[in-house]
């Protein structure tokens, strides 16, 4: 099935790639890898999840936080390859949770943009990760999701 497909059954929207924030590019493309650059949790502009897990957000907010940010992932991914059907696995995932001090359910948070990624693609979606939680992320965001992306020859 198309993954375009897949994300409207699944009720959400591809929103426009989000804009980078800085001295960089939203992907690189290295040989048949994709690296993308760290998304948020945005839509039409705006963040969707500030604040920490624990304190402000809940491991359940936080999940959908990090399922917006892996949304914004594959916008990027769309631009950079102008289909998703060019992907032919999801290699790595990096999330980043902000966090109060002593949080140990970070995985737990990353599972919203895992489980995203595997909804979209089946087994092409499932991933190497890393979820670590930090003390902070640009603009207050609640997550920050980072991938590498196998691109179909």
């Amino acid at each position: 099935m198309n993954p375009e497909t897949r994300i409207a059954e699944l009720g959400l929207v591809l929103p426009q790639p989000p804009a980078a924030a800085g001295s960089y590019v939203p992907s690189v493309r290295t040989g048949n890898l994709l690296y993308c650059a760290g998304t948020l949790p945005m839509a039409d502009g705006k963040l969707t999840h500030t604040g920490q897990v624990g304190k402000e957000q809940t491991v359940q907010t936080g999940a959908k936080a990090a399922e917006a940010c892996a949304l914004n992932t594959l916008a990027n991914v769309k631009a950079a390859l102008g289909s998703l059907d060019r992907v032919a696995r999801i290699v790595f995932v990096s999330g980043f949770v902000n966090a109060v001090d002593g949080f140990a359910e970070s995985p737990a948070v990353i599972n919203g943009a895992s489980d995203l990624f595997v909804k979209v693609f089946g087994d092409a979606g499932r991933h190497a990760r890393a979820a670590v939680a930090v003390n902070g992320l640009p603009r207050g965001a609640t997550a920050e999701i980072h991938a590498v992306v196998e691109i179909k020859p």
